[in-house]
C-alpha cells in the first residue's frame, strides 16, 4: 500500500519592508509530518522571542574586559617608560609624605623628653604653704618644725623641710664687714630666711663650699649662716676656711657654707639662711611659712592629700597645697602645640607633590593620545581607560609615599640620636603614610584620567602623537 503524501503550495514572496529582515515561511530544520503539521500560536510565539533575543545579543557584543593584575602591570610600564620623569614626579609625594613623619616623629619626641624632664624636677615637687598667725592672737602655729618628720614618714616622699620667713626680712641690708667707708656702696639687700637642716636635699642643691650647719649647731642657737651661691658673689664671699662673717641689723653671723645648684626655689639662692633656732631668736623667726617636700616619681598625688593632714591633723583645710599638674595633659599639650605648628609645612609640601602628580599625569595623557585612540578602537571602554591612567597615578603616590615614610622614620632616628632621646614613632603613621601617599596619586589623577576617557576613538587616532 503506497503512501499518500499532501503537497502544500509555496508561499508567494511578500515584498520586505523597510528595517526589517526577510525570514523563511518555514523552519530551516524541518521535522515530521506531524509536528510540522502543528503551527500553534505558542510555539510561532517561543521562536519570535529567541530570535528576537539572539539579535539583541548580536547587536550588543560583550565588552572585553581586563584583569587586575594586567592593569598595575600596564601602569607600572607606563611608569617605567619614564623613569626620569617619574622620579622627579615622586620626589614631591616624598618630601611631603617624609615632612609629615618627620614633623610628627620629631613633636612626639621631643614632647616625651619635655614631659621626661617635667617628671624629674615638677612632677616629683610638692609644696605647702602654710598662713601666719593674725597680729596679736594667742592661736598657736598650725605647723611647728617638728612636724616635718610626720610628712617624712609618708610613703612616697625622698626629703622633707620647712622654711620661715616673713614681710621684715624679705629686704634686709646685708654686708661682708662692719667698716662702713664713706661714699661706697658696702651693704646688698638680701633676704633673710630660716631652715631646717635638710633643705639641700629639699631644693635639690649642693654645697659650693664650707658646709650647711647641722642638729648641734641648731641645738646651741650658734650664730652661723649659709649664703646662697648668688648673695655670696654679691657680697664677695668665695671661700670659707678663714670663716669670714656678714653684718646685718646689728648682729654678725659666721658663714659656714654657700648653698648652689637650686633645682627648685631658686629665690633662696639670693638668701641669708639661718637655723631655726637661731632665727627665732635674733630675727623674730618662729613660724613655719612653707614645707617643701620632693616624692618619688607618681606619688606626687598622694602626698599632696596627706601631707596637710599630717602637718596639721585636725586644721588642714587652712593649708595650701601646690601640686604638679597631670602628666597626660601636659603630654597632650607639648604633643599638640609642637605638631600644630610645623604640620602646616607638611600638608603644603603634600599639596605640592599632588600638584606635581596631576600635572605629570596630564601632560602623559597629552603625549599618549595615539595610544589612547588605539586601545578605544580595540575595543577598550571609557572606565578602563580612565582606570589606567589612575593606576599610574596612584602607583607614583604609593611609591612616593613608602620612600617618605622610610626617609622621615630615618632622620627621626638620627635626631634622636644626635639629641640623646629616645625616638618615638607611631606605628600608625608608618603604616598610614604610603596609604596616604596613594590616595594623593589616586586624587591627583583624576581630572587627566577623566579627560583620557572622554577622547573619542577617530579623534584621537587622528591627533598627532
Amino acid at each position: 500500500m503506497r503512501s499518500r503524501t499532501r503537497s502544500v503550495p509555496a508561499p508567494e514572496a511578500q515584498p520586505l519592508r523597510p528595517g526589517t529582515e526577510h525570514r523563511p515561511a518555514w523552519p530551516e530544520h524541518p521535522t515530521d509530518g506531524v509536528e510540522a503539521e502543528q503551527p500553534s500560536e505558542a510555539r510561532a510565539g517561543g521562536r519570535h522571542r529567541g530570535e528576537h533575543s539572539r539579535s539583541r545579543r548580536r547587536d550588543q557584543p560583550e565588552r572585553p574586559r581586563i584583569d587586575p593584575r594586567d592593569l598595575w602591570s600596564e601602569a607600572l610600564a607606563g611608569v617605567l617608560a619614564r623613569p626620569v620623569r617619574s622620579a622627579l614626579t615622586t620626589l614631591g609625594t616624598v618630601l611631603g609624605i617624609g615632612t609629615l613623619v618627620i614633623t610628627i616623629g620629631v613633636a612626639s619626641t621631643a614632647a616625651n623628653q619635655i614631659v621626661g624632664r617635667f617628671d624629674a624636677l615638677t612632677a616629683t615637687s610638692v609644696s605647702v604653704t602654710v598662713p601666719s598667725p593674725r597680729p596679736g592672737s594667742d592661736d598657736p602655729p598650725l605647723v611647728d618644725w617638728s612636724g616635718v618628720g610626720a610628712v617624712e614618714r609618708l610613703a612616697g616622699v625622698v626629703s622633707a623641710e620647712a622654711l620661715a620667713g616673713s614681710d621684715g626680712t624679705a629686704n634686709v641690708q646685708v654686708r661682708a664687714n662692719d667698716v662702713v667707708a664713706p661714699g661706697e656702696l658696702t651693704s646688698q639687700t638680701l633676704a633673710v630666711v630660716a631652715a631646717g637642716p635638710n633643705l639641700p636635699a629639699a631644693v635639690r642643691g649642693t654645697m659650693v663650699t664650707g658646709r650647711f650647719y647641722d642638729a648641734g649647731d641648731i641645738a646651741r642657737h650658734d650664730r652661723v649662716a649659709v649664703l646662697g651661691d648668688q648673695a655670696a658673689r654679691l657680697l664677695g664671699i668665695g671661700d670659707v676656711r678663714d670663716a669670714p662673717a656678714v653684718f646685718f641689723q646689728g648682729q654678725s653671723f659666721t658663714v659656714i657654707g654657700v648653698l648652689g645648684g637650686f633645682q627648685r626655689e631658686h629665690r633662696l639662692s639670693t638668701s641669708v639662711i639661718l637655723p631655726p633656732t637661731t632665727a627665732a631668736d635674733r630675727m623674730g623667726l618662729a613660724n613655719v611659712t612653707q614645707v617643701l617636700v620632693n616624692t618619688s616619681l607618681g606619688a606626687a598625688g598622694q602626698v599632696a592629700r596627706q601631707a596637710p593632714i599630717a602637718l596639721s591633723p585636725g586644721h588642714e583645710d587652712g593649708l595650701t597645697v601646690v601640686s604638679p599638674p597631670d602628666l597626660s595633659k601636659a603630654r597632650k599639650g607639648v604633643q599638640g602645640d609642637v605638631n600644630g605648628l610645623f604640620l602646616v609645612l607638611g600638608l603644603v609640601s603634600l599639596i605640592v607633590g599632588a600638584i606635581g602628580i596631576a600635572n605629570v599625569t596630564l601632560v602623559t595623557v597629552m603625549e599618549r593620545i595615539g595610544e589612547i585612540g588605539l586601545r578605544r578602537a580595540l575595543g577598550a571602554s571609557r572606565r578602563q581607560v580612565a582606570g589606567q591612567f589612575l593606576a599610574e597615578s596612584t602607583t607614583i603616590g604609593l611609591l612616593g609615599g613608602v620612600i617618605g615614610a622610610a626617609l622621615g622614620i630615618v632622620v627621626v632616628v638620627c635626631v634622636a640620636g644626635v639629641k640623646e632621646w629616645t625616638p618615638v614613632l607611631d606605628l600608625r603613621l608608618a603604616l598610614g603614610a604610603p596609604v596616604a601617599g596613594a590616595l594623593v596619586g589616586l586624587l591627583a589623577g583624576l581630572y587627566p584620567s577623566l579627560r583620557a576617557a572622554r577622547m573619542e576613538p577617530v579623534d584621537a587616532l587622528r591627533a598627532p602623537s
